[in-house]
């Protein structure tokens, strides 16, 4: 009863980092083992009657703060308003050339959205043409700054075909993974998944959601301008682009350029992948984290002897 009641207390802790309070079923999902539903349910209630943990309405805290779980049900109400813009992006991003897949990720995915929320998409590309993908989507995104909507065009994690596999192995990235909503490219994500079908290690009770999305359709300016890039000069095209927004965005870190954020920017890119570098909120978060969890374990271990 120790481990799962540990175990609840660790799933807690993470989301916790965000103030976001969890259902009963949520809970059960995020859990980093498998357990007899009514073992989980008994040890939830011990934990209240402890008072380690507190419940509002459906949702569980470590926090005595009602305000959270208004504060998360207004969240799912924007949320839901924005992924139906999210999924009209999606729908006009994938005629873009070279893009095989789509996916809402971030806060939003976790169906969470307030008023200063982006739609962040994690994008898969064709084999050795992400960059090309890449630039024209980018190029495209500084248009929608003269109409104030970059915020809805956050496409900030790009992988391609070649290498499907997410390098970095541990609770938020399988997190992130689990959560992610595919919009666009049903073939793809169900390739995605089968290679990071490593999650299962941290979330072996969370599903993942290929049904979600669409297949994909070649539309014929799509298909031209593939065919148009889809040979030698392509590939050193795609080189080219690479180098030189690796290098800007080299600049940026070591000049200490914040995002929107406040985050200094930073992104790790090579042939097959372009996203976030890991130093600047992945690693930090985890250290977080850690800290949180031992900080809950030992309040909880305190409580236990002292009941005893």
């Amino acid at each position: 009863m120790f481990v799962i009641k540990e175990n609840i207390l660790e799933t807690l802790a993470y989301f916790d980092l965000f103030d976001y309070p969890l259902s009963r079923a949520e809970i059960f999902l995020f859990l980093k083992n498998k357990y007899d539903f009514n073992v989980f349910e008994e040890a939830l209630k011990s934990l209240l009657n402890c008072e380690i943990i507190y419940r509002f309405d459906k949702f569980y805290t470590l926090k005595n703060e009602h305000n959270l779980v208004i504060r998360r049900n207004g969240g799912n109400k924007k949320a839901a308003e924005l992924i139906k813009t999210a999924e009209k992006v999606g729908n006009f991003l994938i005629r873009f050339p070279f893009v095989r897949g789509i996916a809402i990720s971030g806060s939003l995915s976790k169906n969470f959205a307030d008023d200063h929320s982006d739609i962040d998409l994690f994008i898969i590309t064709a084999e050795n043409k992400l960059w090309i993908a890449r630039t024209l989507m980018h190029c495209f995104k500084k248009l929608t700054f003269l109409a104030n909507k970059e915020h809805l065009f956050c496409m900030n994690y790009y992988i391609d075909e070649h290498n499907l596999e997410i390098a970095e192995k541990n609770i938020y990235t399988a997190i992130e993974i689990a959560t992610l909503i595919p919009l666009q490219g049903d073939l793809i994500f169900e390739k995605f998944y089968a290679k990071n079908a490593w999650t299962r290690d941290y979330l072996p009770n969370k599903t993942m959601r290929i049904a979600s999305a669409k297949p994909v359709k070649y539309v014929y300016l799509k298909r031209l301008l593939e065919a148009l890039f889809n040979n030698a000069a392509g590939c050193r095209l795609d080189d080219m682009l690479m180098k030189i927004t690796s290098g800007r965005w080299q600049k940026k870190t070591q000049q200490k350029k914040l995002n929107s954020h406040g985050i200094i920017m930073g992104m790790d890119t090579g042939k097959h992948f372009a996203k976030p570098d890991p130093e600047n909120f992945q690693n930090k978060l985890l250290g977080r984290y850690q800290c949180r969890v031992d900080k809950v374990l030992q309040t909880y271990e305190n409580t236990v002897a002292h009941l005893r």
